[in-house]
């Protein structure tokens, strides 16, 4: 047990560690919960355009993203954000959130979890991934993970709480600025 709470030194080269393939999206583990002491998680997250999460909450973790490429809309709260390569969204726990992958290209971004063990969700309603892409038809049927996804989210404390964002509903109200980095806010076109 005490093994399990003393944290190393973590060095992972690229395609090194886990890879999961989850709800249609590639999870490479860069750091687990159980290799920092619980500090906290993070994964190098690959999914394609249109992928979409229900909005839910965590009542554990914080989340953090950093967007390497693509485009995704964010609801935070009751607003929502456009974030594009560079953009970083930082949630305390309980926070009302969903996110919808946008645009023409998969969206990659850096997932991190504080504290750690979030990340064990993905594995245990994915599968290990064969390569490092994202899945095919190699992959798992979408209705399969979303039962498995049901049944296994409240033991991480996730509670899933509304829909997923509409496809092509939005109407963005803001102008980018400097100041913003990318950021927008967005409202539903009805």
């Amino acid at each position: 047990m005490e093994d399990q709470l003393t944290a190393s030194v973590l060095v992972r080269a690229p395609g090194e560690g886990p890879a999961t393939w989850a709800m249609g999206s590639l999870f490479e583990r860069l750091a687990s919960g159980a290799e920092t002491a619980g500090a906290f998680g993070m994964s190098l997250i690959t999914q394609p355009p249109g992928i979409a999460t229900p909005l839910h909450l965590h009542t554990r973790e914080a989340e953090a993203f950093y967007v390497l490429d693509g485009t995704l809309i964010y609801q935070a709260g009751g607003e929502l954000h456009h974030l594009a390569a560079g953009s970083f969204i930082y949630l305390p726990p309980n926070v009302p959130h969903a996110f919808r992958i946008t645009g023409t290209t998969p969206a990659r971004f850096l997932g991190l979890v504080t504290p750690g063990g979030l990340m064990g969700l993905y594995d245990e309603v994915g599968i290990p991934a064969s390569e490092r892409r994202l899945p095919g038809p190699d992959g798992q049927p979408l209705e399969a993970e979303i039962m498995r996804w049901n049944e296994v989210s409240p033991r991480y404390g996730l509670s899933v709480i509304g829909p997923p964002i509409p496809r092509g509903r939005l109407r963005l109200t803001a102008k980018a600025t400097a100041q913003e980095s990318g950021a927008l806010r967005a409202s539903n076109a009805d």
